[in-house]
């Protein structure tokens, strides 16, 4: 808003003189109504473009997008993503307090694990596990360097679905212990002290106090990495497992409907991320209690 004032019929300093009459004037934004008609514009042709253009094929889309072999892939693809979610956390959880510890053993190795798993490829990493029958034929049990007490046979061992959630949580992990050690760190270390001072015990500090407001910080990214590796199980296709990105291809390769096909598999990741993000919003909303939030516009879009 801006105020303008209207001209004094009499001198400012003449004794008695009354309060100007402040006329007030909207604030104007003609070039943000120019950004709201060209977007609608271009929402409104490419809904046009969704409705009259053949090429999507929306007969084939509604025949397949809940056809009993889509659904069993999009279960399949949930499995991964809540196997790889829970033993990727809870061993990022680990890693994150080995590197918040005071041994440097544990630094060292909890740095070189991150290091490791965030430098390699997660399909190199699928490859690898896949193929670990290649490199060890068998995994024995025993004393080091002497007598073995009894062994596995890898490729009975690891099937192509446990290869797939090793690959995935292993991975996974090496991003979960530093976002947990990031939420961890943002904790006021002056509260601690006030605690430890108070003659609370460490168990309970940490449950009470650093876990809720560390919570705050780890949430929002720890759900981006979960909606990733959502999305990143279609990478487990390199090794045949009939998630959904797999199964969207071998129907496409036998009818050849490649587009509509693809938009299934679209429409399905676009759903499911839509429900962890509702998810998200009322976990954080939980943990948000007691913590004063504003949010405000950026002043130069007002």
């Amino acid at each position: 808003m801006s105020v303008s004032a209207q001209p004094r019929l009499h001198a400012p300093d003449e004794p008695g003189d009354p309060p100007p009459v402040l006329k007030v004037v909207p604030a104007r934004h003609p070039w943000r109504w120019v950004g709201i008609v060209v977007v609608l514009v271009l929402v409104a042709q490419f809904v046009h473009g969704l409705v009259t253009n053949p090429g999507w094929d929306w007969a084939t889309f509604a025949r397949f997008f809940t056809a009993e072999s889509v659904l069993r892939a999009v279960l399949v693809t949930l499995q991964l993503t809540v196997y790889g979610t829970a033993i990727g956390f809870a061993l990022g959880i680990v890693l994150a307090l080995m590197r918040l510890s005071r041994s440097r053993f544990l630094v060292a190795v909890s740095w070189t694990y991150t290091w490791a798993f965030r430098s390699i490829p997660l399909i190199v990493q699928l490859l690898f596990w896949f193929n670990i029958s290649y490199l060890y034929q068998e995994l024995r049990f025993g004393v080091p360097f002497g007598p073995t007490f009894f062994g596995f046979d890898t490729k009975d061992l690891i099937s192509p679905m446990g290869a797939a959630v090793l690959g995935l949580a292993l991975h996974q992990a090496a991003y979960a212990a530093e976002i947990v050690r990031s939420g961890i760190i943002s904790v006021d270390h002056g509260q601690l002290e006030a605690a430890a001072a108070l003659g609370i015990p460490k168990g309970r500090q940490f449950r009470r106090i650093v876990l809720p407001q560390a919570m705050r910080s780890i949430l929002p990214n720890a759900t981006n990495e979960v909606i990733s590796l959502f999305k990143g199980t279609s990478v487990v296709s390199v090794v045949a497992i009939g998630e959904l990105f797999y199964q969207v291809q071998v129907i496409y390769g036998r009818n050849a409907r490649v587009v509509a096909l693809l938009m299934v598999a679209t429409v399905w990741y676009i759903a499911l991320t839509t429900v962890l993000s509702i998810a998200q919003h009322y976990i954080e909303k939980h943990y948000a209690k007691g913590a004063t939030r504003h949010r405000e516009g950026w002043k130069w879009a007002r």
